[in-house]
């Protein structure tokens, strides 16, 4: 995604070329430098030959856009901006007003935490237009498909084909790759339709995700990449990773850092790349969801997709905007969430069987071994393990885990892992009093702090 800043007064070039510095490495092709009599604009983008401005109906339009659905759009009118995010907050954007009462926007909180510790997210699918926000899109409440195991397998496989082919933007696309069921399914996808197709993987030595990654670029005929990551090296990216990916979860950093890695290395031979991401929320992948009721597995499905936004998306976006890629998020396209609503929640898990409609409806063109490998979670079929987790109980007591776990905004740390990534945070943008605008991984932990 192109990176943005902007403050509603013209005037501001200064002030908007010290912000986007902030993020300018979500940009490789261009940078611009814009300001009206009523607003000031910086951009970065990749990948494109013009920055995504435009005229449109005598007014000024920046619209950044992608094959998956994800957009942001701003329009500058004469004395004020309308603001606008995609449904399902792929693409990301935040705002406040600083000291002096000035509105300001940005692609990240970094530039806006120099200017202000109240920063808000535009969440997915909503408007912000005169300080006010109104929602402009939702997913309704869709009627259940009723009709064949077969045609909703069938339909299901068009559209993520549709899916992927729109986000083949460039021929320099490639993929990341884990080797589980969603990666595995955009990949098979896209290679028909590239000639030189890169993979990309990270894991320590015993990772199950190198072994099946390794396997499945072997079966596609990609041209694969493969980051062996020993614990010093996370532990080494650790202060850019939270820097970058501004969030201090202990899922989501421990999730990011391989992620961190595959990206650093896609980055070298493309400009964009596909992701799995929300294949486990639409079709039921994680294994707490086999222990709900199927009558309030549709709900449960639902309500973690919306909150993509601020968490695994987040990890996505960071990632691949450290490096100035762009990643792509087939399974999330609207017409492919919509429709995976609709299939009821029996096809999702069947047989305590996770995604278990997917699996059908590319039963015929992945290895067996991949249709039928159990979900792993992003940092474990990686190989990390326990291995954050130990280091940080080597680095804090728990004498100081309880001294620290409450924080000034009255959140309460979850384990001496969390109170780790929460120091380097510290370090990384200061004390933070307003934090609202962070997510936090849906989990449940004991009270012996073991991930449940």
């Amino acid at each position: 995604m192109a990176g943005i800043v902007g403050i509603c007064r013209g005037g501001k070039i200064n002030e908007i070329d010290r912000m986007l510095s902030k993020i300018s490495y979500r940009g490789k092709s261009g940078r611009a430098l814009f300001h009206n009599k009523s607003c000031s604009l910086g951009v970065v983008w990749t990948n494109s030959q013009a920055p995504p401005l435009k005229m449109e109906n005598h007014q000024i339009v920046l619209e950044d856009t992608g094959g998956d659905g994800r957009y942001v759009r701003i329009i500058f009118l004469d004395d004020d901006v309308i603001l606008s995010r995609d449904p399902l907050g792929i693409a990301p954007l935040y705002y406040g007003w600083n000291d002096d009462g000035l509105f300001i926007f940005a692609s990240e909180v970094k530039p806006l935490l120099e200017l202000t510790e109240r920063v808000y997210e535009l969440l997915p699918g909503y408007t912000l237009k005169e300080k006010h926000v109104e929602q402009h899109f939702h997913f309704e409440n869709y009627p259940l498909i009723d009709c064949g195991l077969d045609q909703i397998a069938r339909e299901l496989h068009n559209l993520l084909n549709m899916s992927v082919q729109k986000c083949i933007l460039t021929p320099d696309i490639g993929s990341w790759l884990s080797g589980g069921l969603d990666s595995s399914t955009i990949a098979v996808l896209a290679r028909p339709h590239l000639g030189t197709f890169h993979t990309f993987t990270a894991g320590v030595a015993s990772a199950p995700d190198l072994y099946y990654a390794r396997e499945i670029a072997r079966y596609i005929g990609s041209t694969h990449h493969e980051i062996i990551v020993t614990p010093e090296d996370m532990i080494a990216i650790l202060p850019e990773v939270i820097y970058h990916l501004e969030s201090f979860d202990p899922w989501l950093v421990r999730s990011t850092l391989t992620n961190y890695l595959v990206a650093r290395c896609a980055s070298d031979y493309v400009h964009s790349v596909f992701s799995g991401e929300g294949g486990d929320e639409l079709f039921g992948g994680y294994e707490y969801l086999k222990s709900i009721p199927t009558e309030e597995l549709s709900n449960e499905l639902f309500n973690i997709t919306m909150c993509l936004h601020n968490t695994a998306l987040q990890r996505v976006d960071r990632c691949a905007s450290a490096f100035g890629l762009v990643a792509f998020t087939p399974f999330l396209n609207p017409d492919v969430v919509q429709y995976a609503f609709r299939i009821p929640a029996p096809y999702k898990i069947r047989d305590q069987v996770e995604k278990w409609i997917l699996r059908r409806a590319f039963q015929n063109e992945l290895p067996q071994e991949v249709i039928h490998r159990k979900k792993a979670k992003f940092w474990e079929g990686a190989g990390i393990g326990e291995m954050m987790i130990s280091y940080a109980e080597e680095k804090i007591s728990p004498s100081e885990f309880e001294r620290e776990r409450t924080l000034p905004n009255g959140w309460t740390l979850y384990s001496r892992e969390e109170l780790l990534y929460y120091r380097i945070f510290r370090d990384c943008f200061g004390d933070v009093s307003d934090l609202s605008w962070m997510g936090r991984t849906k989990t449940y932990v004991s009270n012996t702090g073991s991930e449940q």
